[in-house]
Formats: C-alpha cells, structure tokens, sequence
C-alpha cells in the first residue's frame, strides 16, 4: 500500500495530525498548495486534511478540482478544529463539503488548538466579534462551540491528541 496526505493547516493543528498519520504510515505529508496532481496520481491511498474555517474544509478544494483523475484512489478527509467535536455539528460540516462526487469519501474529525496570540489580525478580529456576540446569549443556551469559544477566551489552549488519528489509520488499512 502506497499513499500521500495532503494538508492545509493555517495554525499547525492540522499538520501535526498529517505528520502524526505519517509517522504511522510512512506516508509522506506535502501541503495542498504545493502539491501537483500528477505526483498524488501515483499513490492508491490520498489523505487529505484541512483545517475546518466558516464551515468550510480547508485544501478541499484540491480534491474537488481533480476528482474526476482521482476517483479510482482511495480518498480519506479530516478536518481539524477548535471546536470540541459534536455529532449534529459534525453532520452539518459533512454535508456542506462533502457534496456530490464527494459524497462517499470517508470524513474525520480533529480536535485542534487555540491561541489568539498566533492568529492573524483578521482572524483575532472575527473571533472577537463572535465571542462578543455569542456573549450577548443565556451560557444555558450555549451550544457545544459556543462554550468552548467563551472557555478559551484569551488561553492558549491546545486539545490535539494522537486519539484522533486512530479511526483515520484504521480506515487506511480497511
């Protein structure tokens, strides 16, 4: 078996999650945007992950863009976030991506990290105004991301774990 994992990681949550999976399958890890799909065509096994931003999937594109030379591969897609994971959210995310052709390719989630120190200026500003809006709600009417934003606040907070990865080694062996 020979694979790739392709990865988008804005932060570094998601490529530690590639360099984990790597670590475990000897796969090499190449970042999306410096990836060339006639080299990824040369593996059975691709693995994408993405950092998961406004819903959307970070490097997804990648696959979207080439599926058509990729559907006889074996595609498996993470994404990662800050977020603790939650069931209905999850589903949700699933459904917003993973559309038509990517409909059936197998999706995981990551736990991730938080340090608004490391962010960039847009992204401190955006989670801010979340944060300051989600502030304004009744914390019994939370929902599972909004307690987790409020908790971080201003933390550092890292919640990555090697447990994550365990479901996405086992569907590579499938």
């Amino acid at each position: 078996m020979n694979g790739i994992i392709l990865y988008q990681s804005k932060y570094g949550s998601t490529k530690k999650y590639a360099d984990w999976i790597s670590e475990e399958t000897g796969f090499p890890c190449v970042e999306t945007k410096k990836a060339v799909i006639s080299d990824v065509l040369k593996y059975d096994t691709i693995v994408l992950g993405g950092g998961l931003y406004a819903s959307g999937i970070a490097g997804l594109s990648f696959l979207k863009k080439n599926i058509k030379q990729l559907s006889n591969k074996k595609l498996i897609v993470f994404c990662c976030c800050a977020s603790p994971y939650d069931e209905n959210g999850f589903q949700q995310i699933r459904l917003h991506n993973m559309k038509e052709t990517l409909s059936n390719i197998p999706v995981f989630y990551c736990r991730g990290a938080w340090d608004m120190e490391a962010m960039s200026l847009r992204d401190r500003l955006l989670c801010n105004l979340l944060r300051k809006s989600v502030a304004k709600k009744d914390p019994a009417d939370y929902e599972i991301w909004e307690k987790a934003l409020m908790a971080a606040g201003d933390k550092k907070c890292d919640w990555t774990d090697k447990k994550y990865i365990e479901p996405i080694i086992e569907c590579i062996n499938q």
